[in-house]
């Protein structure tokens, strides 16, 4: 019997190999003193492949790139990337190929971390898996989440740059600690909030809410007014990739766009909440600390809609 393909494809950019050098990823790869093992130095993007074709390819490319500087860390440059993600989802795709418009999608993911202790060369490599089955469950269900307390004031980020809070980082440790804490209590995800009242982002994902307002339409009648709204961007949260794409394209669809400051009630008056992110992408809200948000048939058409713009963007 032929073994399976590994579930993940693993890519090294290695200026020996202009496309990247594939490696096993069912053999041990990285340095034991590798420092991202070690302290987590490093940096990454996620991204989702759809049709062999990543999604908002640029977008990440410069978040990681970023990143990268709020680190004083030197990374590959663009192109270098694009290849090794080429060859990853072509590797990928040629050991699993799509049956299904699930088994179409990718997850692609880019890391670097600053090396071996005591060198001066980085690690990077690209990785091409699965999207796991809980995010794509969640997007047709909805999430439960809690707000926790970040323990950090909504102007830490600009007082205290070395935080690193804005900037996508190895160091996850916290945001996987929340979500554990969340599950423990019966719920899906998080939303972080500041100490001074600020509502923030998710672990993994973005904080959206959406207002439908009537107004006059000048003409004696009215119309529906659909309204998105996120946090603030200089409040320490990572811009998000997803959220920007997804307000582009909904400024152009007619929609009123709107940065924070958010605050806690803010979110139980919306006529919906959404988690955003690039893989597990909208995941609407449906309780926040037990709390029902806006009503099932809302929640339902507006993630429908928004859906559609989502599917626009390349």
């Amino acid at each position: 019997m032929t073994p399976a393909a590994p579930a993940t494809v693993l890519v090294f950019l290695d200026p020996r190999f202009d496309d990247g050098r594939i490696a096993d990823a069912s053999q041990p790869q990285l340095m034991a003193t590798d420092q991202g093992a070690t302290r987590g130095d490093g940096v990454f993007e996620s991204m989702l492949a759809v049709g062999g074709n990543p999604r908002k390819l640029d977008a990440h490319l410069k978040r990681l790139e970023g990143s990268a500087m709020a680190m004083d860390l030197q990374i590959p440059e663009g192109d270098a990337w694009r290849r090794a993600i080429g060859t990853a989802v072509r590797q990928y795709r040629s050991q699993h190929p799509a049956g299904t418009p699930e088994e179409d999608e990718v997850v692609v993911k880019l890391i670097c971390t600053r090396g071996t202790e005591g060198t001066s060369t980085p690690t990077c490599w690209v990785q091409a898996s699965p999207v796991p089955a809980a995010g794509r469950r969640q997007r047709e269900t909805g999430i439960d989440v809690i707000l926790l307390d970040r323990g950090y004031d909504s102007e830490v980020g600009e007082r205290a740059p070395w935080l690193l809070l804005g900037a996508k980082t190895l160091s996850y440790a916290v945001n996987m600690a929340a979500l554990r804490y969340a599950h423990k209590q019966g719920a899906d995800d998080v939303i972080f909030t500041s100490s001074d009242g600020r509502v923030l982002e998710g672990p993994t994902s973005t904080v959206l809410l959406a207002h439908l307002d009537t107004s006059d339409d000048g003409a004696g009648g009215t119309r529906t007014v659909r309204r998105l709204i996120t946090p603030q961007l200089d409040s320490g949260i990572l811009p998000g990739t997803s959220q920007g794409a997804l307000f582009a394209a909904a400024k152009a669809a007619g929609w009123e766009l709107g940065y924070g400051p958010l605050e806690p009630r803010d979110l139980f008056d919306a006529d919906a909440v959404w988690l955003i992110s690039s893989i597990r992408l909208l995941a609407p809200v449906n309780h926040i600390d037990g709390k029902e948000i806006g009503t099932p048939a809302l929640r339902k058409q507006l993630t429908a809609e928004l859906n559609e713009l989502f599917a626009t963007i390349g």
